[in-house]
């Protein structure tokens, strides 16, 4: 199921922000992320805010309705337009994600893309991109979307092996999810991204191998790998613990992620942060590296995190609270914090440190800036870019970079 929200303080009943949050909005840039919460089925390995339609029957009738959710959230970015005032910037990055979004029709996604459009505005060059799972598009589909202003999308493949795709819970059989990119291609998408994920139990070196010469092959400019995690509470974390299937350790999870960015670095692929890598600048994922850099972003659909000028909220999960509440005209948001300076200063440390450009050293305290010179000398940060003031992780780095950034912190 779902993991839990974390605590916080009341959201007010009309969203309002603190002005702090607003002051110096226009420098930063600004992205939409709208959550589609419904599943066909739910993959063992999840515990994402999504819905199959057993798990909505009977808590939360029409309104958590997928028939009508569009109109559910268009009421959201219409509140945030409200909440955000006289705010001039037009919208940098629209990502839609889940869940699958594309159970939705393709006209609810182009629906809901409008309304951001129609109350911020979209920048000439926005980044548009919808999630979308192998089996629930089609060319037509992909071409509905594609006329409706999305110019990204990105794929659910996670293994061309159909035995690693049945552990993980999958539906789509191998080779669909190539063809999906062909046929987006087709569509005329400008970018394209395959998700990949290593070290599902059963899962050989050559299964990893055969995956990455698939996904590359199929032609996209975007490849994302991650490595699985179990989370408590899935039905792959209660199959682990009955023993139907083994855990895999860290070691195996090190092995498939340096095969994983040599074989993609062959491939012409640079990494730009630890799981993801591209073909060009181009291909990269502006949405992420929103949140990667701090930038602000509203959040729309049940469970969706937002952030704005050091002000974080998350709404309601369940999709009939969440339209409940914009049904009576209060805020979905379930909670909220107001970052500190000293948080924002860590948070930038967690996160900057896993892209390519690295964190400046400026942002490190005493205790981090001795720490990255014992990082620097075990091979862990890179010689070049230490020199001119940043701290970037090596290949080695990126192998251990929770632990190198736990020490940067301090």
């Amino acid at each position: 199921m779902p993991s839990a929200l974390p605590d916080g303080e009341p959201v007010p009943d009309d969203g309002a922000l603190p002005a702090s949050a607003l002051a110096g909005a226009a420098a930063r840039p600004f992205g939409f992320y709208l959550h589609v919460p419904y599943c066909a089925t739910r993959c063992g390995y999840c515990d994402f805010n999504t819905y199959t339609a057993t798990e909505l029957r009977g808590t939360g009738g029409v309104l958590a309705s997928r028939d009508n959710y569009a109109d559910t959230l268009i009421d959201e970015v219409r509140l945030a337009r409200k909440v955000l005032g006289d705010d001039p910037r037009e919208v940098r990055t629209v990502f839609v994600g889940g869940g699958t979004p594309t159970l939705l029709a393709a006209a609810d996604l182009v629906r809901m893309l409008g309304a951001v459009r129609d109350e911020f505005g979209l920048a000439a060059d926005a980044e548009v991109t919808t999630e979308a799972n192998p089996e629930s598009v089609d060319p037509a589909y992909l071409e509905a979307l594609r006329e409706g202003g999305f110019n990204r999308i990105s794929f659910g493949m996670q293994s061309a092996r159909q035995h690693v795709l049945r552990v993980l819970d999958r539906t789509h059989t191998p080779g669909r999810p190539e063809a999906c990119v062909a046929e987006a291609r087709a569509a005329g998408f400008d970018h394209v991204n395959l998700d990949l994920i290593y070290g599902t139990p059963g899962e050989s070196d050559d299964d990893w191998r055969a995956s990455l010469d698939a996904a590359i092959g199929a032609g996209p400019d975007h490849v994302s790998a991650y490595a699985l995690i179990v989370e408590e509470g899935t039905q792959l974390a209660r199959r682990i613990r009955r023993g139907e299937v083994p855990m895999t350790d860290d070691d195996v999870h090190a092995d498939r992620y340096l095969i994983a960015d040599s074989v993609l670095a062959g491939a012409g692929f640079d990494w730009y942060e630890v799981s993801n890598w591209a073909t060009s600048q181009a291909g990269r994922c502006l949405h992420n590296e929103l949140y990667w850099r701090g930038a602000d972003w509203w959040g729309a659909g049940p469970g969706a995190h937002s952030h704005v000028g050091g002000v974080r909220w998350w709404n309601v999960k369940h999709p009939g609270a969440y339209a409940a509440a914009l049904a009576s005209g209060r805020s979905p948001g379930a909670g909220r914090e107001v970052l500190s300076d000293e948080d924002r200063r860590v948070e930038r440390i967690l996160l900057e440190l896993r892209l390519r450009e690295g964190v400046p050293l400026a942002l490190l305290k005493e205790a981090g800036l001795q720490a990255s010179r014992r990082a620097l000398g075990e091979g862990l940060l890179e010689d070049g870019p230490y020199d001119e003031g940043r701290a970037v992780l090596t290949l080695r780095g990126r192998l251990l970079a929770d632990a190198v950034v736990r020490d940067l912190v301090d």
